[in-house]
């Protein structure tokens, strides 16, 4: 007769199914574990196939500064384009036929030993002496033009040698952001927390931003960070202040636990993000890296600032003498001093949770009919 219990050897009774149940939990982990890695291959293998790369380097001269400062400080161009060529970029009534410009462009910094990272804006309306570029600098340059001009002539290779040229310091990489992208990256990871001061309404555009503390997403946060013609003087110094704490807000949330420990959100940008852009990294690798090392710097230890700069009568932008001093702790990778971080939008003090409003303080020139609020774009 046989009973339910069987006896061991040694004579201990052994439950049946024992070690079938233990083979059980043995065999889903290993095919959990081999679905896990087949799925990061597969997505590795989708991100890589999203990226366009582009080595400029034939098209920047031979005539670039001087690698300086200690071994492993980076220097990254960031670039915005303002193209309506393309699905979905008609988001105004630009007419696309006019070319792209660059809407933004923004230096950001990484020290040798990853403590520190700081953005530096150039404002679009900087009149500087723009160099000759292209592959056989068959593209002129000229004195006092507008710094997004280089953009429109000869794209991201002629800004590149145009920062080069005017600031010292020599760009590592680039990246270039068009408007699709910037839209698709902010709604995948569920928007992203402004404090708008006062109703934006710019019906030439088709721009409408509602005052208030929300989480905006889509066409809106573009146009909030693009506005500038019905806003304080309509110059793009005050839409500098906006973009500089969008993007703090963007860094602060992508690094929060609302997105990493989201996988579905977290893999959403990732696409988003890898396929909005046009840069130089070569692999996802190669920017999984770089997104690692921003992570242990902290966010507060990321600033943004912008160039030293004063109006001209005509409402052009010129630096500053003290930019000098800006572009050579950029060189030298040091530390900016309090003095040019005073009116710097800090990462970990950006809109978000458990943080609150901050109260706008400028220092630089303003008009009287722009206050302080609307240069910064934060809430009173």
């Amino acid at each position: 007769m046989t009973s339910g219990v069987r006896v061991a050897a040694k004579g201990k009774a052994e439950v049946p199914g024992k070690h079938t149940v233990a083979k059980v939990i043995l065999v889903s982990t290993l095919v959990l574990a081999l679905v896990t890695a087949l799925s990061v291959v597969f997505l590795v293998r989708h991100l890589e196939g999203n990226l366009d790369v582009e080595d400029l380097t034939p098209a920047l001269g031979n005539d670039r500064p001087e690698r300086s400062g200690p071994e492993g400080a980076l220097n990254i161009l960031v670039m915005g384009s303002d193209s309506r060529e393309g699905e979905g970029n008609g988001i105004d009534t630009e007419d696309p036929d006019n070319g792209a410009r660059s809407d933004m462009t923004l230096l950001l910094h990484l020290s040798a030993d990853r403590e520190r990272a700081y953005g530096i804006s150039i404002p679009r309306d900087s009149l500087v002496t723009r160099p000759d570029c292209g592959e056989d600098d068959e593209i002129p340059g000229g004195d006092s033009e507008i710094w997004n001009v280089a953009f429109a002539v000869g794209g991201p290779a002629c800004t590149i040698r145009q920062v080069e040229a005017t600031t010292g310091v020599f760009i590592d990489n680039y990246v270039l952001v068009d408007f699709n992208g910037f839209k698709d990256m902010v709604d995948a990871v569920g928007g992203v927390p402004v404090c708008v001061p006062v109703d934006i309404e710019d019906p030439k555009h088709g721009i409408s931003v509602a005052a208030g503390e929300r989480e905006i997403r889509g066409d809106e946060a573009l146009d909030y960070v693009r506005v500038r013609s019905t806003v304080g003087n309509q110059s793009d110094l005050g839409r500098i202040k906006r973009q500089q704490t969008f993007m703090a807000a963007m860094i602060k949330k992508v690094m929060s636990a609302e997105t990493l420990t989201r996988p579905d959100r977290l893999v959403r940008f990732l696409n988003a993000a890898t396929k909005s852009v046009k840069l130089d990294f070569e692999s996802i690798r190669d920017l999984a890296g770089l997104g690692l090392q921003l992570q242990d710097i902290g966010l507060d230890k990321v600033q943004f600032v912008t160039v030293p700069w004063e109006y001209t009568p005509e409402y052009r932008v010129l630096w500053r003498p003290e930019a000098k001093q800006l572009w050579r702790k950029v060189i030298a990778d040091e530390p900016l001093s309090s003095r040019q971080t005073d009116t710097a939008v800090d990462a970990a003090e950006a809109p978000g949770p458990g943080t609150p409003s901050p109260t706008p303080t400028d220092t630089e020139t303003l008009t009287p009919d722009e206050t302080a609020a609307e240069a910064n774009g934060l809430c009173t």
